[in-house]
Protein backbone atom coordinates (compact mmCIF):
# COMPACT_ATOMS: atom_id res chain seq x y z
CA UNK A 1 0.00 0.00 0.00
CA UNK A 2 1.54 3.32 -0.98
CA UNK A 3 1.29 6.53 1.01
CA UNK A 4 -0.46 9.03 -1.24
CA UNK A 5 0.46 12.07 0.84
CA UNK A 6 -1.83 14.80 2.14
CA UNK A 7 -4.19 16.67 -0.15
CA UNK A 8 -2.15 19.86 0.17
CA UNK A 9 1.11 17.99 -0.56
CA UNK A 10 -0.34 16.39 -3.70
CA UNK A 11 -1.86 19.68 -4.90
CA UNK A 12 1.45 21.51 -4.43
CA UNK A 13 3.35 18.78 -6.29
CA UNK A 14 0.92 18.91 -9.20
CA UNK A 15 1.04 22.70 -9.27
CA UNK A 16 4.86 22.66 -9.46
CA UNK A 17 4.77 19.98 -12.19
CA UNK A 18 2.23 21.99 -14.19
CA UNK A 19 4.32 25.16 -13.88
CA UNK A 20 7.36 23.25 -15.12
CA UNK A 21 5.40 21.95 -18.13
CA UNK A 22 4.25 25.46 -18.99
CA UNK A 23 7.82 26.75 -18.67
CA UNK A 24 9.11 24.12 -21.08
CA UNK A 25 6.18 24.50 -23.46
CA UNK A 26 5.04 20.90 -22.91
CA UNK A 27 1.65 21.67 -21.35
CA UNK A 28 -0.80 21.12 -24.22
CA UNK A 29 -3.93 21.03 -22.06
CA UNK A 30 -5.91 24.02 -20.84
CA UNK A 31 -6.42 23.93 -17.09
CA UNK A 32 -9.26 25.96 -15.60
CA UNK A 33 -9.43 27.11 -11.97
CA UNK A 34 -12.57 27.48 -9.84
CA UNK A 35 -13.39 27.97 -6.15
CA UNK A 36 -15.41 25.29 -4.35
CA UNK A 37 -17.21 26.06 -1.09
CA UNK A 38 -17.93 22.70 0.58
CA UNK A 39 -19.88 22.85 3.84
CA UNK A 40 -20.46 19.81 6.02
CA UNK A 41 -22.32 19.33 9.27
CA UNK A 42 -19.11 19.41 11.33
CA UNK A 43 -16.73 21.52 9.23
CA UNK A 44 -16.48 23.59 6.09
CA UNK A 45 -13.79 24.17 3.51
CA UNK A 46 -12.94 26.51 0.68
CA UNK A 47 -10.84 24.89 -2.01
CA UNK A 48 -9.27 25.78 -5.32
CA UNK A 49 -10.12 23.25 -8.00
CA UNK A 50 -8.18 22.83 -11.21
CA UNK A 51 -9.63 20.86 -14.08
CA UNK A 52 -8.50 20.03 -17.60
CA UNK A 53 -8.52 17.09 -20.05
CA UNK A 54 -6.17 15.07 -17.80
CA UNK A 55 -6.12 17.25 -14.69
CA UNK A 56 -8.37 17.23 -11.68
CA UNK A 57 -6.93 18.39 -8.40
CA UNK A 58 -7.76 20.38 -5.31
CA UNK A 59 -5.89 22.81 -3.12
CA UNK A 60 -7.19 23.37 0.38
CA UNK A 61 -7.43 27.07 1.13
CA UNK A 62 -9.22 27.12 4.46
CA UNK A 63 -10.96 24.77 6.86
CA UNK A 64 -13.25 25.94 9.63
CA UNK A 65 -15.47 24.35 12.28
CA UNK A 66 -19.24 24.05 11.99
CA UNK A 67 -21.75 22.60 14.38
CA UNK A 68 -24.84 23.13 16.49
CA UNK A 69 -25.27 26.04 18.89
CA UNK A 70 -27.86 25.88 21.68
CA UNK A 71 -29.96 29.04 21.86
CA UNK A 72 -32.99 29.99 23.92
CA UNK A 73 -35.44 28.65 21.34
CA UNK A 74 -33.52 25.52 20.32
CA UNK A 75 -30.57 24.16 18.34
CA UNK A 76 -29.26 26.45 15.59
CA UNK A 77 -26.32 26.89 13.25
CA UNK A 78 -23.96 29.83 13.78
CA UNK A 79 -24.64 30.92 10.23
CA UNK A 80 -23.08 34.39 10.55
CA UNK A 81 -19.75 32.81 11.52
CA UNK A 82 -20.08 30.24 8.72
CA UNK A 83 -20.68 32.95 6.11
CA UNK A 84 -17.76 35.02 7.40
CA UNK A 85 -15.48 31.98 7.02
CA UNK A 86 -16.74 31.51 3.44
CA UNK A 87 -15.91 35.11 2.51
CA UNK A 88 -12.46 34.89 4.08
CA UNK A 89 -11.77 31.64 2.24
CA UNK A 90 -12.87 33.02 -1.11
CA UNK A 91 -10.66 36.10 -0.72
CA UNK A 92 -7.68 33.89 0.11
CA UNK A 93 -8.46 31.56 -2.81
CA UNK A 94 -8.37 34.44 -5.30
CA UNK A 95 -5.19 35.76 -3.72
CA UNK A 96 -3.53 32.38 -4.25
CA UNK A 97 -5.03 31.72 -7.68
CA UNK A 98 -6.01 34.88 -9.59
CA UNK A 99 -7.14 32.72 -12.54
CA UNK A 100 -10.24 31.49 -10.65
CA UNK A 101 -13.25 31.76 -12.97
CA UNK A 102 -16.24 30.97 -10.77
CA UNK A 103 -17.60 29.91 -7.37
CA UNK A 104 -19.75 26.87 -6.52
CA UNK A 105 -21.39 26.05 -3.18
CA UNK A 106 -22.54 22.73 -1.73
CA UNK A 107 -23.67 21.82 1.77
CA UNK A 108 -25.65 19.40 3.89
CA UNK A 109 -29.35 19.16 3.03
CA UNK A 110 -32.75 20.10 4.52
CA UNK A 111 -31.82 23.18 6.60
CA UNK A 112 -32.78 26.68 5.51
CA UNK A 113 -32.86 30.40 6.26
CA UNK A 114 -35.86 32.69 5.99
CA UNK A 115 -35.66 36.09 4.36
CA UNK A 116 -37.94 39.04 4.98
CA UNK A 117 -37.40 42.12 2.80
CA UNK A 118 -34.06 40.67 1.78
CA UNK A 119 -32.75 40.20 5.34
CA UNK A 120 -32.14 36.96 7.21
CA UNK A 121 -34.78 36.79 9.95
CA UNK A 122 -32.86 34.49 12.32
CA UNK A 123 -29.96 32.07 12.50
CA UNK A 124 -31.08 28.84 10.75
CA UNK A 125 -32.29 25.95 12.89
CA UNK A 126 -30.15 22.80 13.08
CA UNK A 127 -31.84 19.68 11.72
CA UNK A 128 -31.30 17.85 15.02
CA UNK A 129 -33.48 20.35 16.92
CA UNK A 130 -36.26 18.59 18.80
CA UNK A 131 -39.07 20.71 17.34
CA UNK A 132 -39.17 18.53 14.22
CA UNK A 133 -41.03 15.75 16.09
CA UNK A 134 -44.13 17.96 16.32
CA UNK A 135 -43.80 18.77 12.63
CA UNK A 136 -43.85 15.08 11.73
CA UNK A 137 -47.07 14.46 13.65
CA UNK A 138 -48.82 17.48 12.16
CA UNK A 139 -47.75 16.78 8.57
CA UNK A 140 -48.71 13.10 8.69
CA UNK A 141 -52.13 13.98 10.04
CA UNK A 142 -52.71 16.03 6.88
CA UNK A 143 -50.78 13.88 4.38
CA UNK A 144 -49.95 10.30 5.46
CA UNK A 145 -46.45 9.07 4.70
CA UNK A 146 -47.77 6.64 2.07
CA UNK A 147 -49.13 9.60 0.11
CA UNK A 148 -46.02 11.68 0.64
CA UNK A 149 -43.82 8.91 -0.75
CA UNK A 150 -45.84 8.81 -3.97
CA UNK A 151 -45.56 12.59 -4.27
CA UNK A 152 -41.94 13.25 -3.29
CA UNK A 153 -40.25 9.82 -3.25
CA UNK A 154 -38.38 10.63 -0.04
CA UNK A 155 -37.49 8.28 2.78
CA UNK A 156 -38.86 9.25 6.16
CA UNK A 157 -36.42 11.39 8.08
CA UNK A 158 -37.91 13.42 10.94
CA UNK A 159 -35.92 16.49 9.94
CA UNK A 160 -36.92 16.70 6.27
CA UNK A 161 -37.61 20.33 5.44
CA UNK A 162 -41.39 20.08 5.10
CA UNK A 163 -41.61 18.94 8.75
CA UNK A 164 -39.44 21.88 9.78
CA UNK A 165 -41.49 24.36 7.73
CA UNK A 166 -44.70 23.11 9.33
CA UNK A 167 -43.57 24.23 12.82
CA UNK A 168 -41.51 27.26 11.77
CA UNK A 169 -43.00 30.21 13.66
CA UNK A 170 -41.24 32.81 11.51
CA UNK A 171 -42.75 31.61 8.22
CA UNK A 172 -45.49 34.24 8.53
CA UNK A 173 -42.86 37.01 8.55
CA UNK A 174 -40.88 35.65 5.57
CA UNK A 175 -41.17 36.19 1.86
CA UNK A 176 -38.49 33.68 0.77
CA UNK A 177 -37.17 30.37 2.12
CA UNK A 178 -33.70 29.36 0.97
CA UNK A 179 -31.73 26.19 1.67
CA UNK A 180 -28.24 26.78 3.03
CA UNK A 181 -26.25 26.81 -0.27
CA UNK A 182 -28.94 28.94 -1.93
CA UNK A 183 -28.88 31.31 1.04
CA UNK A 184 -25.13 31.79 0.69
CA UNK A 185 -25.50 32.27 -3.06
CA UNK A 186 -28.16 34.93 -2.36
CA UNK A 187 -25.89 36.77 0.05
CA UNK A 188 -23.11 36.66 -2.53
CA UNK A 189 -25.16 37.67 -5.58
CA UNK A 190 -28.58 38.98 -4.54
CA UNK A 191 -30.30 36.27 -6.63
CA UNK A 192 -32.88 34.00 -4.93
CA UNK A 193 -33.04 30.54 -6.49
CA UNK A 194 -33.43 26.91 -5.43
CA UNK A 195 -30.94 24.45 -6.92
CA UNK A 196 -32.86 21.34 -7.86
CA UNK A 197 -30.79 18.53 -6.28
CA UNK A 198 -31.04 20.09 -2.84
CA UNK A 199 -34.66 21.16 -3.35
CA UNK A 200 -35.45 17.47 -3.82
CA UNK A 201 -34.55 16.87 -0.15
CA UNK A 202 -37.26 19.24 1.14
CA UNK A 203 -40.20 16.89 0.53
CA UNK A 204 -41.93 19.62 -1.48
CA UNK A 205 -40.55 18.69 -4.92
CA UNK A 206 -42.51 16.32 -7.14
CA UNK A 207 -40.49 13.15 -7.70
CA UNK A 208 -42.00 12.79 -11.16
CA UNK A 209 -41.86 16.33 -12.56
CA UNK A 210 -38.95 17.78 -10.59
CA UNK A 211 -41.06 20.90 -9.94
CA UNK A 212 -42.44 22.34 -6.70
CA UNK A 213 -45.56 20.55 -5.48
CA UNK A 214 -47.59 23.70 -4.76
CA UNK A 215 -50.71 21.68 -3.95
CA UNK A 216 -48.94 19.79 -1.19
CA UNK A 217 -47.33 22.97 0.16
CA UNK A 218 -50.70 24.70 0.42
CA UNK A 219 -52.26 21.72 2.22
CA UNK A 220 -49.46 21.86 4.78
CA UNK A 221 -49.92 25.58 5.33
CA UNK A 222 -46.73 26.51 3.47
CA UNK A 223 -47.15 29.46 1.14
CA UNK A 224 -45.88 28.38 -2.33
CA UNK A 225 -44.67 31.93 -2.98
CA UNK A 226 -41.93 31.29 -0.39
CA UNK A 227 -40.37 28.70 -2.69
CA UNK A 228 -37.98 30.33 -5.19
CA UNK A 229 -37.48 29.53 -8.87
CA UNK A 230 -35.70 26.23 -9.49
CA UNK A 231 -32.40 25.99 -11.38
CA UNK A 232 -30.31 23.02 -12.51
CA UNK A 233 -26.63 22.37 -11.80
CA UNK A 234 -24.48 24.35 -14.21
CA UNK A 235 -26.75 27.42 -14.18
CA UNK A 236 -25.13 30.79 -13.51
CA UNK A 237 -26.99 32.11 -10.47
CA UNK A 238 -25.49 35.60 -10.63
CA UNK A 239 -22.30 37.58 -10.13
CA UNK A 240 -20.82 38.81 -6.89
CA UNK A 241 -22.32 41.95 -5.41
CA UNK A 242 -19.97 44.91 -6.11
CA UNK A 243 -18.89 45.28 -2.47
CA UNK A 244 -18.07 41.56 -2.28
CA UNK A 245 -16.23 41.59 -5.61
CA UNK A 246 -14.10 44.36 -4.16
CA UNK A 247 -13.50 42.43 -0.95
CA UNK A 248 -12.63 39.21 -2.79
CA UNK A 249 -10.63 41.19 -5.39
CA UNK A 250 -12.43 39.75 -8.40
CA UNK A 251 -15.85 39.90 -10.03
CA UNK A 252 -16.92 36.26 -10.30
CA UNK A 253 -20.05 34.35 -11.25
CA UNK A 254 -21.62 31.96 -8.77
CA UNK A 255 -22.58 28.73 -10.56
CA UNK A 256 -25.15 26.26 -9.25
CA UNK A 257 -23.52 22.88 -8.68
CA UNK A 258 -25.06 19.77 -7.15
CA UNK A 259 -25.62 21.91 -4.07
CA UNK A 260 -26.66 18.96 -1.92
CA UNK A 261 -23.24 17.67 -0.95
CA UNK A 262 -24.19 14.08 -1.75
CA UNK A 263 -25.26 15.09 -5.26
CA UNK A 264 -21.81 16.59 -5.81
CA UNK A 265 -20.12 13.56 -4.26
CA UNK A 266 -21.95 11.14 -6.57
CA UNK A 267 -20.77 13.13 -9.62
CA UNK A 268 -17.21 12.24 -8.58
CA UNK A 269 -17.82 8.55 -7.83
CA UNK A 270 -15.71 6.78 -10.48
CA UNK A 271 -18.34 4.06 -10.99
CA UNK A 272 -16.58 1.02 -12.43
CA UNK A 273 -19.77 -0.41 -13.93
CA UNK A 274 -23.46 0.25 -14.45
CA UNK A 275 -24.12 -2.09 -11.52
CA UNK A 276 -21.83 -0.44 -8.98
CA UNK A 277 -23.29 0.80 -5.72
CA UNK A 278 -21.92 3.84 -3.93
CA UNK A 279 -21.48 4.95 -0.35
CA UNK A 280 -20.76 8.60 0.36
CA UNK A 281 -19.43 8.32 3.89
CA UNK A 282 -18.91 11.12 6.37
CA UNK A 283 -21.14 12.04 9.29
CA UNK A 284 -23.79 10.09 7.38
CA UNK A 285 -23.39 7.16 5.05
CA UNK A 286 -25.50 7.63 1.92
CA UNK A 287 -25.82 4.15 0.41
CA UNK A 288 -27.43 3.43 -2.94
CA UNK A 289 -27.37 3.19 -6.71
CA UNK A 290 -27.93 5.69 -9.50
CA UNK A 291 -31.15 5.27 -11.50
CA UNK A 292 -32.78 6.86 -14.52
CA UNK A 293 -36.34 6.26 -13.21
CA UNK A 294 -37.83 6.24 -9.69
CA UNK A 295 -38.84 3.04 -7.87
CA UNK A 296 -42.01 4.15 -6.04
CA UNK A 297 -43.03 0.72 -4.78
CA UNK A 298 -44.46 -0.20 -1.40
CA UNK A 299 -41.29 -2.23 -0.79
CA UNK A 300 -39.07 0.80 -1.46
CA UNK A 301 -41.19 2.93 0.87
CA UNK A 302 -41.13 0.31 3.62
CA UNK A 303 -37.35 -0.02 3.26
CA UNK A 304 -37.15 3.78 3.63
CA UNK A 305 -35.27 4.32 0.37
CA UNK A 306 -35.23 7.82 -1.02
CA UNK A 307 -35.21 9.39 -4.49
CA UNK A 308 -33.06 12.48 -4.30
CA UNK A 309 -32.28 14.17 -7.60
CA UNK A 310 -28.76 14.01 -8.94
CA UNK A 311 -26.88 16.01 -11.53
CA UNK A 312 -28.20 15.59 -15.09
CA UNK A 313 -31.61 14.37 -13.93
CA UNK A 314 -30.42 11.12 -12.36
CA UNK A 315 -32.07 9.70 -9.27
CA UNK A 316 -29.94 8.98 -6.23
CA UNK A 317 -31.83 5.93 -4.98
CA UNK A 318 -30.36 5.61 -1.53
CA UNK A 319 -30.82 5.08 2.17
CA UNK A 320 -29.36 7.23 4.95
CA UNK A 321 -27.27 5.16 7.35
CA UNK A 322 -25.70 6.73 10.40
CA UNK A 323 -22.03 6.93 9.47
CA UNK A 324 -18.90 8.18 11.19
CA UNK A 325 -21.05 10.33 13.50
CA UNK A 326 -21.09 7.36 15.89
CA UNK A 327 -17.30 7.10 15.98
CA UNK A 328 -16.58 10.84 16.07
CA UNK A 329 -19.08 11.43 18.89
CA UNK A 330 -17.61 8.52 20.85
CA UNK A 331 -14.07 9.83 20.42
CA UNK A 332 -15.25 13.32 21.40
CA UNK A 333 -16.70 11.92 24.66
CA UNK A 334 -13.50 10.04 25.43
CA UNK A 335 -11.39 13.13 24.77
CA UNK A 336 -13.58 15.15 27.14
CA UNK A 337 -13.14 12.42 29.75
CA UNK A 338 -9.35 12.31 29.28
CA UNK A 339 -8.76 16.01 28.74
CA UNK A 340 -6.49 15.00 25.84
CA UNK A 341 -6.67 14.33 22.11
CA UNK A 342 -7.04 10.73 20.93
CA UNK A 343 -4.92 9.51 18.01
CA UNK A 344 -7.67 8.10 15.77
CA UNK A 345 -5.43 6.12 13.37
CA UNK A 346 -3.74 4.52 16.38
CA UNK A 347 -7.14 3.67 17.89
CA UNK A 348 -8.32 2.12 14.60
CA UNK A 349 -5.11 0.09 14.24
CA UNK A 350 -5.70 -1.30 17.72
CA UNK A 351 -9.36 -1.95 16.85
CA UNK A 352 -8.30 -3.93 13.75
CA UNK A 353 -6.29 -6.28 16.00
CA UNK A 354 -9.25 -7.16 18.23
CA UNK A 355 -10.12 -10.85 18.01
CA UNK A 356 -13.08 -12.91 19.06
CA UNK A 357 -16.77 -12.22 18.71
CA UNK A 358 -17.68 -8.63 17.81
CA UNK A 359 -20.94 -7.33 19.26
CA UNK A 360 -23.11 -5.48 16.74
CA UNK A 361 -25.86 -2.92 17.23
CA UNK A 362 -28.30 -1.10 14.94
CA UNK A 363 -26.36 1.92 13.69
CA UNK A 364 -29.65 3.61 12.86
CA UNK A 365 -31.14 3.29 16.36
CA UNK A 366 -32.98 6.57 17.00
CA UNK A 367 -31.44 6.90 20.47
CA UNK A 368 -28.05 7.51 18.80
CA UNK A 369 -29.10 10.48 16.68
CA UNK A 370 -28.52 13.31 19.17
CA UNK A 371 -25.15 14.60 20.37
CA UNK A 372 -23.86 13.82 23.86
CA UNK A 373 -22.30 10.82 25.70
CA UNK A 374 -22.32 8.46 22.74
CA UNK A 375 -20.42 5.64 24.53
CA UNK A 376 -23.18 5.42 27.17
CA UNK A 377 -25.90 5.53 24.51
CA UNK A 378 -24.30 2.71 22.52
CA UNK A 379 -23.76 0.70 25.69
CA UNK A 380 -27.46 1.10 26.52
CA UNK A 381 -28.44 -0.21 23.07
CA UNK A 382 -26.14 -3.22 23.47
CA UNK A 383 -27.48 -3.89 26.97
CA UNK A 384 -31.08 -3.70 25.79
CA UNK A 385 -30.47 -6.37 23.13
CA UNK A 386 -28.61 -8.63 25.53
CA UNK A 387 -25.14 -8.13 24.03
CA UNK A 388 -22.01 -7.70 26.09
CA UNK A 389 -20.55 -4.19 26.12
CA UNK A 390 -16.85 -4.05 25.10
CA UNK A 391 -14.78 -3.02 28.10
CA UNK A 392 -11.79 -1.44 26.37
CA UNK A 393 -11.71 1.33 23.79
CA UNK A 394 -10.23 -0.58 20.82
CA UNK A 395 -12.93 -3.27 21.16
CA UNK A 396 -15.61 -0.59 21.56
CA UNK A 397 -14.35 1.19 18.42
CA UNK A 398 -14.33 -2.14 16.55
CA UNK A 399 -17.97 -2.71 17.51
CA UNK A 400 -18.87 0.74 16.16
CA UNK A 401 -17.03 0.26 12.86
CA UNK A 402 -18.39 -3.24 12.29
CA UNK A 403 -21.93 -2.07 13.10
CA UNK A 404 -21.65 0.74 10.55
CA UNK A 405 -20.25 -1.73 7.98
CA UNK A 406 -23.10 -4.17 8.64
CA UNK A 407 -25.63 -1.38 8.08
CA UNK A 408 -23.84 -0.41 4.85
CA UNK A 409 -23.88 -4.00 3.58
CA UNK A 410 -27.58 -4.40 4.39
CA UNK A 411 -28.42 -1.16 2.57
CA UNK A 412 -26.42 -2.19 -0.52
CA UNK A 413 -28.27 -5.52 -0.69
CA UNK A 414 -31.63 -3.78 -0.25
CA UNK A 415 -30.79 -1.27 -2.98
CA UNK A 416 -29.97 -4.17 -5.30
CA UNK A 417 -33.18 -6.03 -4.46
CA UNK A 418 -35.43 -3.00 -4.87
CA UNK A 419 -33.87 -1.72 -8.10
CA UNK A 420 -33.30 -5.09 -9.79
CA UNK A 421 -29.57 -4.40 -10.06
CA UNK A 422 -26.95 -7.14 -9.72
CA UNK A 423 -24.51 -5.04 -7.71
CA UNK A 424 -20.95 -6.12 -8.49
CA UNK A 425 -18.88 -3.59 -6.52
CA UNK A 426 -19.14 -0.79 -4.00
CA UNK A 427 -17.49 2.60 -4.39
CA UNK A 428 -16.92 4.24 -1.01
CA UNK A 429 -16.03 7.94 -1.20
CA UNK A 430 -15.64 10.76 1.29
CA UNK A 431 -13.85 10.83 4.62
CA UNK A 432 -14.81 7.24 5.37
CA UNK A 433 -12.65 6.05 2.48
CA UNK A 434 -9.59 6.79 4.65
CA UNK A 435 -10.86 4.39 7.32
CA UNK A 436 -9.28 1.14 6.12
CA UNK A 437 -10.95 -0.86 8.88
CA UNK A 438 -14.37 0.36 7.75
CA UNK A 439 -13.62 -0.30 4.06
CA UNK A 440 -12.45 -3.86 4.73
CA UNK A 441 -15.33 -4.58 7.10
CA UNK A 442 -17.81 -3.34 4.46
CA UNK A 443 -16.21 -5.57 1.81
CA UNK A 444 -16.30 -8.57 4.16
CA UNK A 445 -19.91 -8.09 5.22
CA UNK A 446 -21.20 -7.29 1.71
CA UNK A 447 -19.14 -9.99 0.00
CA UNK A 448 -18.19 -7.45 -2.66
CA UNK A 449 -15.03 -5.51 -3.52
CA UNK A 450 -14.93 -2.01 -2.07
CA UNK A 451 -13.15 0.65 -4.12
CA UNK A 452 -12.20 3.46 -1.74
CA UNK A 453 -11.78 7.07 -2.82
CA UNK A 454 -11.62 9.80 -3.72
CA UNK A 455 -11.68 11.27 -0.23
CA UNK A 456 -12.71 14.71 -1.46
CA UNK A 457 -15.48 13.48 -3.77
CA UNK A 458 -17.89 16.26 -2.80
CA UNK A 459 -15.46 19.07 -3.61
CA UNK A 460 -14.37 17.29 -6.81
CA UNK A 461 -17.99 16.99 -7.96
CA UNK A 462 -18.49 20.67 -7.22
CA UNK A 463 -15.40 21.51 -9.30
CA UNK A 464 -16.40 19.23 -12.18
CA UNK A 465 -19.84 20.82 -12.61
CA UNK A 466 -18.30 24.29 -12.54
CA UNK A 467 -15.56 23.22 -14.94
CA UNK A 468 -18.12 21.80 -17.35
CA UNK A 469 -20.18 24.99 -17.19
CA UNK A 470 -17.05 26.99 -18.04
CA UNK A 471 -16.17 24.70 -20.96
CA UNK A 472 -13.19 23.15 -19.21
CA UNK A 473 -14.49 19.65 -18.43
CA UNK A 474 -16.20 16.85 -20.38
CA UNK A 475 -19.91 17.00 -21.20
CA UNK A 476 -21.33 13.76 -19.82
CA UNK A 477 -21.35 12.27 -16.33
CA UNK A 478 -19.64 9.17 -17.64
CA UNK A 479 -16.80 11.26 -19.08
CA UNK A 480 -16.52 13.28 -15.86
CA UNK A 481 -16.23 10.05 -13.88
CA UNK A 482 -13.63 8.69 -16.28
CA UNK A 483 -11.57 11.81 -15.55
CA UNK A 484 -11.91 11.10 -11.82
CA UNK A 485 -10.80 7.49 -12.34
CA UNK A 486 -7.73 8.61 -14.33
CA UNK A 487 -6.64 11.18 -11.76
CA UNK A 488 -7.72 9.57 -8.46
CA UNK A 489 -7.12 5.83 -8.55
CA UNK A 490 -9.22 4.13 -5.85
CA UNK A 491 -7.83 1.67 -3.31
CA UNK A 492 -9.33 -1.83 -3.58
CA UNK A 493 -10.48 -3.96 -0.63
CA UNK A 494 -11.51 -7.49 -1.55
CA UNK A 495 -13.79 -9.49 0.74
CA UNK A 496 -12.00 -12.02 2.94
Amino acid sequence: MTHRGSLSERSETKRVERAQRVETGSDSETVRAVAAVDLGATSGRVMIGRVGPDTLDLELVSRFPNGPVEREDGLHWDFDALYAHVLEGLAEAVRREPAIESIGIDSWAVDYGLLGDGELLAQPFHYRDERTARGVAEVHEIAPFEELYQRNGLQFLPFNTLYQYRVEERMKDADTALLIPDLIAYLLTGASVAERTNASTTGLLSVRSGEWDATLAERLGIEPALLPALVDPGTVIGTLRPELAERISKELPVIAVGSHDTASAVVAVPLSSHDSAYISCGTWGLVGVELAEPVLTDAAREANFTHELGVDGRYRFLHNVTGLWLLSETVRAWEAEDGATIDLPELLDAAASVTGEIALFDANDSSLSAPGDMPARIAAVLDAQGSSVPQDRPAFARTIVESIAAAFADAVQTAADLSGREVDSIHLVGGGSLNRLLCQATADRAGLPVLAGPVEATALGNVLVQGRARGGAPATLEELRALVARTHEPMRFDPR
